[in-house]
């Protein structure tokens, strides 16, 4: 029987503008080099490498097809398409609240695996999408990245720059910041009583930079949560972005005093429960589990392993909201926040054999995450004998463009009731079909 037959392979429609070219026909996930991440070993020996874990542990599949998204960076277009991508929607017109859900759709959960900001053309139309996919009725959950909770920390501290731990965190965000302001200030802050009742540029500057009493406190304070080094490095990158701030802000455009007002007016829009956005970071968790599948952002260190294995995801759960309410210093260089952005860097809290093992205790035997881009669709990387699927496969227009890629982005990962996983990029030209029997049998 052809492959193809074998699975629900998403039906796109195709009479969509759009330069978005899905590929249609399935491929054995672990056929190409692409599919797998390969240091010293051969296609070959990781490829035995895999199946010997699926032999080794019982796999629970989800009760429900779970569609996940991760990494769209400001790219709203990207949301759509890889919604189409998914076969989770049909579009019905040219507008982003124009689409439907299928009866796919109706039936999946979406994850949204972080990283809505930065990079791409607009962070608000994103959150717009996303907020339609809601109100269709959509089951969504929605996961914190890097990008998202830099911008929160960020954001919440414009004005608490004289705090000896936490003052540093507006600036911290460096240029990045300057495309949401700019936003921002294009979509809420016109007229000619936009900049009303902002103070004086030195006193705008003195409220987005940190103050003396950060520079003379912070190296001691830091201590408590890095290493010398790192607490080195870390002063000397709040240093250089303090420098180049302004001078940012002005080749972009935007005075600091609107840079002060339109980060007063994100925290409304964001912050206040009747802000426009507030339901975001109210909606926004650290993990998910379904199965054998624990959903997050970026990864796990040895410490999150234990938590996992002893508590579960609820407990995980709740100390990401306790401690994002809390003090940014101690969340950002914490455990917790080492979830959102590791790459098991040397510089990265480390996951052993040991953690491995917690995770295993825990029932999981694969980790879907995004956070590290791919060029060539979804591959799966074999971490302490612990499958780790990468589905970051740079969806935004801004990334695409920077790193060569042609065409829109597009892509979705399914993890299927019936027992495998579909990785759909535009970037690789067949589905990638993961299917623990067909390896087994091999």
């Amino acid at each position: 029987m052809p492959l193809s037959n074998c699975y629900a392979l998403p039906s796109y429609q195709r009479d969509c503008d759009s330069n978005a070219q899905l590929p249609v026909s399935p491929q054995d996930w672990l056929s190409s080099k692409h599919g797998i991440r390969q240091r010293t070993s051969g296609l070959q020996k990781s490829r035995g490498t895999v199946k010997k874990l699926l032999s080794d542990h019982r796999w629970q599949w989800p009760k429900q097809a779970i569609v996940f998204l991760s990494d769209l960076h400001a790219d709203g277009e990207a949301l759509l398409a890889s919604l189409v991508a998914s076969g989770g929607i049909k579009r019905t017109g040219d507008k982003d609240y124009q689409f439907k859900l299928t009866a796919f759709g109706k039936r999946a959960l979406f994850i949204l695996g972080g990283d809505f900001f930065d990079k791409g053309p607009s962070n608000l139309r994103v959150l717009r999408v996303a907020q339609q996919l809601r109100k269709k009725q959509a089951e969504v959950k929605l996961l914190a990245g890097n990008h998202d909770v830099r911008t929160l920390i960020g954001m919440r501290n414009v004005g608490n720059t004289n705090d000896p731990k936490d003052g540093h965190f507006f600036v911290r965000m460096g240029a990045k910041s300057v495309p949401f302001l700019l936003e921002v200030r294009e979509n809420y802050l016109t007229g000619k009583n936009a900049l009303k009742g902002i103070p004086s540029k030195k006193t705008c500057r003195n409220r987005l930079l940190p103050g003396e009493r950060w520079w003379q406190e912070f190296p001691e304070r830091g201590k408590v949560a890095m290493s010398n080094s790192r607490l080195k490095t870390e002063m000397q990158k709040i240093q250089q972005k303090a420098e180049r701030f302004e001078a940012i802000c002005e080749e972009a455009g935007l005075s600091l005093r609107e840079a002060y007002a339109a980060a007063l007016k994100w925290q409304q829009l964001f912050l206040s429960q009747r802000g426009e956005f507030y339901w975001f970071y109210k909606n926004m968790g650290l993990t998910c589990q379904r199965g054998s599948f624990l959903f997050l952002h970026a990864g796990l260190d040895d410490q999150m392993a234990m938590l996992l294995a002893k508590k579960g995801t609820k407990t995980l759960n709740r100390q990401f909201k306790k401690q994002l309410k809390g003090s940014p210093s101690d969340f950002y260089y914490g455990p917790v926040a080492n979830t959102i952005r590791t790459k098991y860097r040397s510089i990265d809290m480390p996951l052993s054999g040991k953690g491995a093992r917690h995770i295993h205790e825990s029932g999981i035997t694969a980790i879907i995450h995004g956070h590290r881009n791919l060029h060539r669709g979804q591959r799966i990387a074999l971490r302490k004998n612990l499958l780790h699927f990468e589905c970051d496969v740079t969806l935004d227009q801004g990334s695409r463009k920077k790193e060569g890629l042609k065409g829109d982005g597009a892509g979705a990962t399914i993890i299927h009731p019936h027992g495998y996983i579909l990785g759909i990029s535009t970037d690789f030209a067949k589905i990638k079909v993961f299917d623990p029997r067909v390896i087994l049998a091999s």
